[in-house]
């Protein structure tokens, strides 16, 4: 039989689904038959992010059926998956909080393996869709992006995109996202201290909806992972990184103006030499920057909460 919630209104595991497309009652059922197998109070909560076919109506009927398991919120419009994963993180009542997407790519008959993980000592699990049945249009770029990813960041994943992922409930409490950061949610736990693992799991061919990926996600991506660098390395000290930038360029332009006022009291004369404008350039790219990182200081200074230095693990 189904286990029911707690009556202190908690749960072992939220299940967070962002669900764009129809598959939700299929899913439904493979989710149901993994979680009863977990003998743990769950609910899983469905968010219809814009559909345009009948989702929505799908997950009402699905609600009325197992009121006290089911939950469900329509977007208006497509507003990403990031927003999506923010409305069910701040209704999620779970201990454990776990994220698919409802194109039943996913297995949740691998679930387990992620709790398991979990229980390990880890705070945050991600999926590593190890044996990736996506064209290679997609894998391609997507392992380029992850290695890179994995590179400036120090965090050793495979698959940093997944949407399947376990989390702890004071992670998700914690994660600030907006934008598209949900590809980056690994990084930015593991910023806060989070510990941060991967397991491999089943991954499977797309039955339901339609791939958005393109160009235009790919620069998106970068320039979010622009951000997220920022935000993870230099958001506290803003003068550090366009102080750097700017003291380089003014290096440079100082050499190249003792170069020219070399040639100009000695050698025939400066005249029109490129070398001209490029100090000129670099001395006013240099001081730009280093304002803008002047800047940054003065806004982190007015905007500074003491309780964004740290994250509390505990507290007796």
């Amino acid at each position: 039989m189904p286990v029911t919630e707690s009556s202190s209104g908690k749960c072992s595991s939220s299940l967070v689904i962002h669900a764009a497309a129809c598959g939700s009652e299929r899913q439904f059922d493979e989710l149901e038959a993994a979680l009863q197998t977990l003998q743990q109070p769950y609910e899983i909560i469905f968010v219809d992010d814009g559909s345009t076919d009948d989702s929505f109506a799908v997950l009402q009927q699905l609600h009325e059926a197992d009121p006290h398991h089911v939950r469900a919120v329509s977007f208006r419009r497509n507003f990403g998956k990031t927003a999506a994963l923010s409305v069910g993180f701040k209704r999620a009542r779970g201990e454990v909080v776990v994220t698919m997407d409802a194109d039943l790519q996913d297995d949740p008959r691998e679930m387990p393996k992620l709790l398991d993980k979990l229980d390990e000592g880890w705070d945050l699990v991600a999926a590593w869709r190890e044996r990736r049945q996506d064209p290679v249009s997609k894998t391609l770029p997507s392992r380029f992006a992850n290695a890179v990813v994995a590179r400036f960041t120090g965090l050793e994943l495979h698959d940093f995109n997944c949407g399947f992922k376990a989390h702890r409930a004071q992670v998700v409490r914690e994660l600030k996202l907006y934008g598209d950061l949900h590809r980056y949610i690994p990084v930015l736990a593991s910023w806060q201290g989070f510990r941060v693992a991967e397991v491999p799991v089943l991954h499977r061919p797309r039955r339901f909806g339609r791939s958005k990926y393109g160009w235009q996600r790919m620069v998106r991506g970068f320039f979010d992972f622009l951000v997220v660098l920022f935000l993870t390395h230099y958001l506290r000290r803003p003068l550090q990184l366009f102080g750097i930038a700017g003291a380089i360029c003014l290096l440079i332009g100082f050499i190249i103006g003792l170069y020219l006022t070399y040639l100009r009291l000695f050698g025939p004369g400066i005249g029109w030499r490129p070398a001209l404008f490029f100090d000129v350039m670099a001395i006013v790219v240099g001081v730009q920057l280093i304002s803008i990182g002047l800047l940054g200081e003065m806004l982190r200074n007015f905007s500074y909460r003491s309780e964004d230095e740290y994250s509390i693990r505990s507290e007796v």
